[in-house]
Parts: C-alpha cells; sequence; structure tokens
C-alpha cells in the first residue's frame, strides 16, 4: 500500500479509530444475540424459521462484501467506515421493531449489509495501519471486535429486563454514534491500494479481481485457500453469536440475563486472547499460533456439547473463545500479504467466504438443531476445526515481513 502518499493523523491516532469501528461494529453484534429468542417468541416463529431471518442477515452481508471491497480498493477504506457506521446506528432497533416475518426478512438483509460491508472496510484499514506501524496489530483490532461483543451482550439481559427490547436497541444505537467521533477523527485516510505485483493503472476492487485471475490465477486461488479456512474457523464463531443464547433457553430453560452470559463469556476470553495475539504470533509465528489455538477450540466445542447445565456451557463457551480468538485474524493477516494480489482484493476474497460461516452457516444450523438437537450440532463443529488444522501451513503469509 503506497503509505506514502495517504495523508492521515499518526499510526497510533489511526490504531485508536480503526479499534473504536471494531468496538462498534461488535457492540452492535453482542446487543443482537439476547434479542434473537426475543424476536422468535414475538413473531411466533420455530428455529428453522429464525434461520431463514437469520440467512437473509447473511445475505446482506455477502452481497455488501465485494462491494465494499471495490470502493474500498478505488478510494480507500476511510468514507466506506463512517458511511457505515452510520448507517450500522438503526439497524437493530428495525429488527426490534419488526412484527412480521414480511417485515423481518429485509431488515435482517440490511441489518447484515451494513455488519458485512463494515467488517471489510475496518479489516483493510486495519491492514493499512499494520503496515505502517512494522507490526502486527490485526489481533488486537479483533480484540476489540471481541470486547464490544462481551459489553453488547453482558448489558444486552439487564438493558431489555430494565428498559425493554425497543429501549435496548436505541441504547446500543446511541452507541454506534458515540463511537463514530474517533473514527471520524483519526481514521486512516489509506491511499488507493498497490498490489505486491504489477498491475494495469486504474485498476480496483472487482476490476482488479478480474485482472488478476487474467495475468496469474494463483494468488487469488491462495487467497480463496485462505478464505476457506477462515469460513471452518468462523462457523464455530457464528454458531456462538446466533444459537448460544437460544441453546441455553432451550437445553436449561435459562433466562434472558443467563442466556445472553453465553456470548458475553465468548467474547471475553476471546478479546483478552486477541489483545495476547499479535505478541503471541510474533513470538511462535502464524502457523503454530493457529494449531495451539485449534487445540483450545476443539476443547471447547467438546465441553460445550456434554454441559450439563448452562454454568458448564458458557464455560466451554469461554474456552472455545480462547481457541477461535486469532484464527480470523491470522487469516485476514495472511489474504492481505498474498503476493500479487491487491490487499483490498485479499481481504474481500478471505472475508466473503469467511463471513458466509458466521453469518449464512448459522442459518443451516436451526434446521439441524430442530432434528439432531443442540449438543449433536455443536459436537459436529469440531470435524471443521480438524481441516484448518490441517491446512494451517497456508497461513504462514501473515508472518510476511510488513513496510
Amino acid at each position: 500500500m503506497a503509505l506514502a502518499s495517504t495523508i492521515s493523523p499518526s499510526f497510533p491516532s489511526s490504531r485508536v479509530a480503526v479499534s473504536a469501528a471494531f468496538f462498534a461494529n461488535g457492540f452492535v453484534i453482542g446487543g443482537w444475540a439476547p434479542q434473537i429468542p426475543i424476536l422468535r417468541s414475538r413473531l411466533g416463529i420455530d428455529e428453522p424459521t429464525l434461520g431463514l431471518v437469520i440467512l437473509a442477515f447473511g445475505i446482506g452481508s455477502l452481497i455488501a462484501m465485494p462491494l465494499v471491497g471495490a470502493a474500498v480498493s478505488r478510494g480507500g477504506s476511510r468514507a466506506p467506515v463512517i458511511l457505515l457506521q452510520v448507517l450500522l446506528a438503526p439497524a437493530l432497533p428495525l429488527m426490534v421493531l419488526t412484527g412480521n416475518l414480511a417485515f423481518a426478512f429485509p431488515a435482517a438483509l440490511f441489518f447484515g449489509a451494513m455488519v458485512g460491508g463494515m467488517d471489510v472496510a475496518m479489516n483493510a484499514n486495519a491492514v493499512a495501519v499494520e503496515r505502517g506501524m512494522d507490526r502486527a496489530i490485526m489481533s488486537s483490532a479483533h480484540g476489540f471486535w471481541s470486547v464490544g461483543g462481551f459489553v453488547g451482550a453482558g448489558l444486552g439481559g439487564p438493558l431489555i429486563a430494565a428498559l425493554g427490547p425497543l429501549g435496548h436497541s436505541l441504547v446500543v444505537a446511541a452507541a454506534v454514534l458515540l463511537f463514530l467521533v474517533p473514527v471520524a477523527a483519526f481514521m486512516l485516510r489509506d491511499a488507493p491500494e498497490a498490489a505486491s505485483a504489477p498491475v494495469e493503472p486504474g485498476s480496483g476492487g472487482l476490476a482488479g479481481l478480474r485482472q488478476a485471475l487474467r495475468r496469474d490465477r494463483a494468488p487469488v486461488l491462495a487467497a480463496v485457500g485462505i478464505g476457506v479456512l477462515a469460513l471452518f474457523s468462523m462457523i464455530p464463531e457464528g454458531a456462538a453469536i446466533d444459537w448460544s443464547a437460544e441453546y441455553l433457553v432451550r437445553a436449561f430453560e435459562a433466562d434472558v440475563q443467563v442466556s445472553g452470559w453465553a456470548f458475553a463469556a465468548f467474547s471475553a476470553t476471546m478479546a483478552i486472547l486477541r489483545f495476547l495475539g499479535d505478541g503471541i504470533r510474533d513470538r511462535l509465528g502464524a502457523v503454530r499460533t493457529v494449531r495451539l489455538s485449534l487445540v483450545a477450540g476443539i476443547a471447547g466445542l467438546a465441553t460445550v456439547t456434554l454441559a450439563p447445565n448452562e454454568w458448564s456451557a458458557i464455560a466451554g463457551f469461554a474456552v472455545l473463545g480462547v481457541g477461535l480468538a486469532n484464527l480470523v485474524p491470522v487469516a485476514f493477516s495472511a489474504a492481505g500479504n498474498v503476493p500479487g494480489l491487491k490487499p483490498g482484493v485479499g481481504i474481500a476474497i478471505a472475508t466473503c467466504f469467511g463471513y458466509s460461516g458466521i453469518l449464512v452457516a448459522p442459518s443451516a444450523i436451526g434446521f439441524a438443531a430442530r432434528h439432531f438437537g443442540y449438543p449433536v450440532v455443536f459436537g459436529s463443529l469440531t470435524l471443521l476445526l480438524v481441516v484448518v488444522f490441517i491446512g494451517s501451513k497456508h497461513l504462514r503469509g501473515a508472518d510476511r515481513p510488513r513496510g
């Protein structure tokens, strides 16, 4: 990335700004988690139908991601992050106001588009800041997303109890706009991207991807492979976000305040390990970090599967957070450093694959849970982490020198 041509605040200030964007995005997702059982009850629907609503959320994200990736490649990531954060603020209130399925589907589509599009833009900005600082910051950026998720989920139940679902959603919207202040003031004005191999002048986004395919398929295939590993890493994360609260309600008859703590525990441990993750990766290397993380992730899923009560399940989700914490940050750093491919194109490919796991696959979990039960579903997710372990050597590009 041509950092010499950027006009921005200092890189430490830019790191604060991108961290605030990650926090705001995670806070909304955390606030969404305890609202899911309430939405199901309000609409009078079962798990498969709820899964279709969540599928609409995922489809919205997958539509937005390549479009935002193209915009980032043409003009940088700062403007898309700011615009999408503004539009994200009313997304949860719109979901809470849904009184029927006819309104729930477009509301979920919009919600997903804002979350997913913002995710692409803020990850691209984090790669730009990471390169400018010449050291890893991606894990800690995702750590702020997890902190946002923890705070959003932890406060969600008590705020819903005190203010009702709509009052809670308006608090979430206000917080998103509050965190827009440092984002707008300090976010890095990254220049349009330059690939690590020559490309035709003026290309970017989807045009850059087509150009890369004509010139050399290997970089694109490498990014796709990384995206598949991100996909398999994020399906368990999507299961924790969208179904942990419902699991506790269905399996253990937990109340709404307790059910939100499953995702809160998951987010808390994920945040801690993500803040430690950059240092761990610098010391151990990307591949070894991923493999050790996967051992913890498999142990966490086993605990969730075999849990005899809600508190054991919450502990399992906490261990799962430890295991999943650094898989995606490492994968996105590797995708942004694929030789011969623009960083924004590599990240767009990886995020489209990866976030289909966190946004689309959970809809299938609703169908599977109805027929097989949540313990069987969570237990089967260990197979995906085994595949990531086998393919982890392909993430070594995250250790590529920056600058």
